[in-house]
C-alpha cells in the first residue's frame, strides 16, 4: 500500500510509482485533504490510471462524480478548493489566453488531455479578457445567439478590448451592452 503525503507536490506521482512496482492500494482522499500538504488526491490518482491504459489497472471509479464529490466534501469541510486544481479546480477547464481559446474552439483535446463531461463538468469555459481573441469572442457571442459578420466582429472587438483593459473578466451583461453601445443588431 501507498500512503503519500504531499509535502513535496509529489504525492500522486509517488503513489504511482508505488503501483508500478508492486504496491495493490493507493490511500487517497478527495481534494488531496489531509495532514500538512494534504495527501494523494484521489481525483489525480484515477484520472492518470483512466488516462493511461498501458499501466493495465482500473479503479472502477465512476469519474463523472468526481467534480459533485469534490465539491461536497469541500462544502462539508469549509475548504474551498484551489481554483487551479487539477481536475476539479474552477479553472481545470477553463481558457484565458487568445491562443489557448482559438486551439479549444477548434479541437478541444487540443489543450484538454480530459473531455470535461468525464469527471462531471459540462463543458470547458472560454473566459473573456484582455488576452483573449477574436476566434474567443466570436465564439461567446455565438453561444449568446449572436452571429456577427467580419465587419462587425473587428468593430466590437476593439470596444471589447477597452472593456477587458478595465476589467479582470468580461461577462455576457457586457458583451450585450457592447453591441448596444455599437449599434449591433445580432444576427440569430
Amino acid at each position: 500500500s501507498t500512503h503519500c503525503h504531499n509535502d513535496l507536490g509529489l504525492a500522486t506521482a509517488n503513489s504511482i510509482a508505488g503501483v508500478q512496482h508492486g504496491a495493490r492500494q493507493i490511500e487517497c482522499t478527495i481534494n488531496g485533504v489531509g495532514e500538512r500538504a494534504g495527501n494523494t488526491s484521489l481525483e489525480e490518482v484515477v484520472m492518470i490510471l483512466r488516462k493511461h491504459p498501458y499501466l493495465e489497472l482500473d479503479t472502477r471509479v465512476r469519474t463523472q462524480l468526481l467534480n459533485e464529490t469534490s465539491r461536497l466534501v469541500s462544502e462539508s469541510m469549509a475548504m474551498p478548493v484551489q481554483p487551479n486544481k487539477a481536475i476539479v479546480g474552477a479553472n481545470a477547464f477553463a481558457h484565458s489566453s487568445g491562443i489557448h481559446q482559438d486551439g479549444v474552439i477548434k479541437r478541444r483535446d487540443t489543450y484538454e488531455i480530459i473531455d470535461p463531461k468525464e469527471v462531471g463538468v459540462d463543458t470547458s469555459k472560454i473566459v473573456l479578457t484582455a488576452r483573449s481573441g477574436r476566434a474567443a469572442l466570436a465564439y461567446r457571442y455565438k453561444n449568446l445567439g449572436c452571429n456577427l459578420t467580419k465587419v462587425e466582429l473587428d468593430t466590437v472587438y476593439q470596444h471589447f478590448l477597452r472593456v477587458a483593459d478595465s476589467k479582470k473578466e468580461v461577462n455576457d451583461d457586457d458583451l450585450i451592452a457592447i453591441l448596444e453601445t455599437e449599434n449591433i443588431t445580432a444576427n440569430t
